[in-house]
């Protein structure tokens, strides 16, 4: 059986379901074989179905900024407005036109950045399909090599000079991102990237899912990278805390 619908228009239907209520946006999922990745939400349509009920209550607003799609996955960029704003990044895995797997990363809005940007401003446009799988490997090894092992001496290597920088703490430029990724917490670095689970990639973009340390509180990181000319010309992340295990609602993990 084949594709009912491009995955990145479904991934837009089922997570209208937010805003709408409608139950009917939870059939997108194939319960029967549904893994749920976020600690807090219940398995199966079942559980989104509620989860959607509840949320509805509070009038909320999905705004997609960007959507992908990459072989059996989709992931979005959003915006949710919970009587808060929140960023988020969205993940399904898709098998014929059924979700059944869900992973996500969502965290307070914050900003704008030292250099003036927002969260979730800049480039939209997805261009460079046949650079997909390059730029796929290239963020791979800038996470692996630079983030995980920290060797902050290949920073240059991977990143434009000029980069573009939207996480709310840290200016525009590679000096700026140098700093932040050489603070310190306690006996430790403030940001510590443990290991590198996932990544998902179309033409110029590339997103990243890690795990790792924020002042000592584990936490996933999710970092999406623009690619253009070889190097990382804009980064935006959204970063969570994961809530102890005594605390899940299902017992799948958050990668």
């Amino acid at each position: 059986m084949g594709r009912q619908a491009p995955y990145r228009e479904l991934i837009q239907k089922l997570l209208k379901g937010i805003e709408t209520g409608d139950a009917k946006a939870a059939a997108v999922v194939n319960e029967a074989k549904y893994i749920q990745h976020n600690p807090q939400t219940h398995e199966g349509s079942e559980g989104l179905a509620a989860l959607f009920a509840r949320l509805s209550k509070t009038d909320p607003r999905v705004t997609f900024v960007r959507v992908f799609e990459d072989g059996d996955y989709a992931f979005a960029h959003n915006e949710y407005d919970f009587a808060s704003l929140r960023v988020a990044f969205e993940v399904f895995r898709f098998e014929n036109g059924k979700a059944v797997e869900h992973w996500d990363n969502i965290q307070p809005m914050r900003g704008p950045s030292p250099s003036g940007r927002a969260m979730l401003d800049g480039a939209v446009e997805i261009t460079d399909l046949d650079k997909t799988e390059a730029n796929r490997a290239l963020a791979r090894d800038f996470v692996e090599q630079v983030l995980v092992r920290r060797r902050l001496d290949g920073l240059e290597a991977y990143l434009d000079a000029a980069l573009m920088q939207h996480n709310a703490e840290i200016a525009d430029g590679v000096p700026a991102l140098r700093s932040y990724l050489e603070a310190t917490h306690g006996a430790g670095y403030a940001v510590q990237y443990d290991k590198l689970h996932k990544v998902l990639a179309e033409g110029n973009f590339a997103l990243c899912m890690s795990e790792g340390r924020l002042n000592g509180v584990h936490s996933s990181f999710y970092d999406l990278f623009r690619v253009a000319g070889g190097r990382i010309v804009e980064h935006w992340d959204t970063i969570e805390a994961i809530a102890p295990r005594s605390e899940w609602k299902n017992e799948n993990g958050k990668f």
